[in-house]
């Protein structure tokens, strides 16, 4: 049976319970987890030579931390990971009205101060915070100066408290989360304010109101997310609050597709119930980000999130789902025609390049990115030797309509008049199943199409492949 925790300062004291600072408490509990081999960061992918080591050198370190990528990278996701490595409970200072979980032994506020000082141990209450609400984050744009650091309470001058004293300031996020962590993304849409406020307390860990010092041994671990082209734009971030961040952590995209697959599946979440998602689906969905991250058409500096993949990858699977329970074909495979409901899940997360796309819109964008996509996986799936004489049987007016809600079974039948693309489509996959076969015929029409060997139309959801 696990003992009762203290539960008064006399108790605490005589369980032997030491006092740590949180980048300590941080640090110890880290270097058990290396100690020990168990997964650092579990969920996180593609980060396992690049960025968690230069984390672990930062919390070995005891460093505050700025996370610098482009959007989608995982740097929100990385700050909050680190709440696990802190204890699991730690104890407080149990006081009504309280806004700071004082350290019991080492209390900070004139409050909590004279409330240990009268009072004998015996009776000064103890509670315990759990880890999970030892953290707390902030989107910089729309943050004002009392959100984070603090106020002058007008109800208390009201009732005679001394502007200058401790007790007339409303306590921000960060006196808040005093023995914790606190973040803030996106720095520098960061009020300059707010950033002299910041470097204050990373330089002197006390907190100044109003020109009112107020002399707080502040305890925190503050980590910074920002956009490399946001950040490094002269004036954005004060070069002083710049200076005072102990390690910066940059972040990346997936360096390979198969890990940017492994997360796009993870993240997606999708019930693969009645599902089955070919292989070369996962990474012309995948290659599309690709393909967008180095389009001339994007721009570079905004980056394509991974949640552009997930999203797309949900719409697909959802596609195929939809064909699936309309036409009774279990299990349901997604195929190219069920890309064409990608606009939905796309549009408004790409930024043009002004420059490159002046004469394009998002969905001309969208569409560009996806042959290429297409394109590029077709050439690692298929040989080329046959491709030629299939265009030529399209050339001599053969038409092929496909579309998101064609039964599979009338692939077999449609393409008789092409049986060169249908044997190319056991090139992708030998399964005997319609669905797939489906599937890997229009992924071998839109790779012809892709390669400009035939044309294609599209009209209400339906393809029609030609000459």
């Amino acid at each position: 049976m696990t003992a009762p925790r203290p539960g008064t300062l006399k108790q605490l004291r005589e369980s032997g319970w030491q006092s740590k600072s949180v980048k300590d408490e941080l640090r110890d509990n880290y270097l058990a987890s290396l100690k020990s081999g168990e997964p650092l960061f579990p969920g996180i992918v593609g980060y396992d030579e690049t960025v968690i080591p230069e984390i672990s050198i930062a919390v070995l370190a005891g460093h505050d931390m700025l996370f610098l990528g482009e959007k989608g990278q995982a740097k929100s996701r990385l700050m909050r990971s680190l709440v696990r490595f802190l204890d699991e409970l730690v104890p407080y200072l149990d006081i009504p009205g309280s806004a700071v979980h004082e350290d019991p032994f080492n209390p900070i506020t004139r409050a909590a101060k004279e409330y240990v000082r009268n009072t004998p141990e015996d009776e000064v209450r103890v509670a315990w915070w759990p880890r999970a609400e030892r953290y707390a984050e902030r989107l910089a744009p729309g943050t004002k100066f009392a959100d984070v650091i603090g106020e002058i309470d007008p109800a208390k001058l009201a009732m005679g408290t001394s502007m200058s004293a401790e007790d007339a300031l409303h306590f921000g996020l960060i006196p808040r989360m005093h023995r914790g962590i606190f973040a803030m993304n996106e720095i520098p849409e960061l009020d300059e304010l707010i950033q002299v406020g910041l470097f204050n307390i990373l330089e002197e860990r006390d907190v100044q109101i109003r020109g009112y010092p107020i002399q707080f041994d502040l305890d925190v671990l503050i980590l910074f997310s920002a956009n490399p082209s946001t950040f490094n734009r002269s004036g954005k971030v004060i070069p002083q609050l710049k200076d005072r961040i102990g390690s910066l952590i940059q972040t990346h995209y997936p360096r390979e597709r198969a890990l940017g697959i492994e997360i796009m599946e993870q993240e997606a979440g999708a019930d693969a119930a009645g599902v089955f998602v070919p292989y070369f689906m996962k990474e012309i969905v995948e290659q599309i980000s690709v393909s967008a991250r180095k389009s001339k058409y994007v721009d570079h500096a905004s980056g394509v999130s991974a949640r552009f993949s997930i999203a797309n990858y949900r719409t697909m699977v959802a596609s195929a789902r939809h064909r699936g329970v309309r036409l009774n074909e279990s299990p349901a495979v997604p195929r190219i025609s069920d890309l064409g409901h990608l606009p939905t899940s796309s549009l408004g997360k790409l930024e043009l390049d002004l420059m490159g796309s002046h004469q394009m819109g998002e969905r001309q964008v969208l569409e560009a990115i996806v042959a290429d996509a297409i394109r590029t996986v077709f050439e690692e799936y298929v040989e080329a030797h046959g491709l030629d004489e299939i265009g030529d049987v399209f050339a001599k007016g053969v038409k092929i309509e496909v579309g998101d809600m064609l039964p599979s079974a009338e692939y077999a039948k449609r393409l008789k008049r092409v049986p060169k693309a249908w044997e190319k489509a056991f090139e992708v996959n030998a399964g005997e199943s319609d669905a797939v076969r489906a599937s890997c015929v229009e992924f071998v029409l839109a790779g012809l199409y892709a390669t400009d060997r035939i044309s294609r139309g599209t009209r209400h959801g339906r393809m029609t492949y030609e000459t």
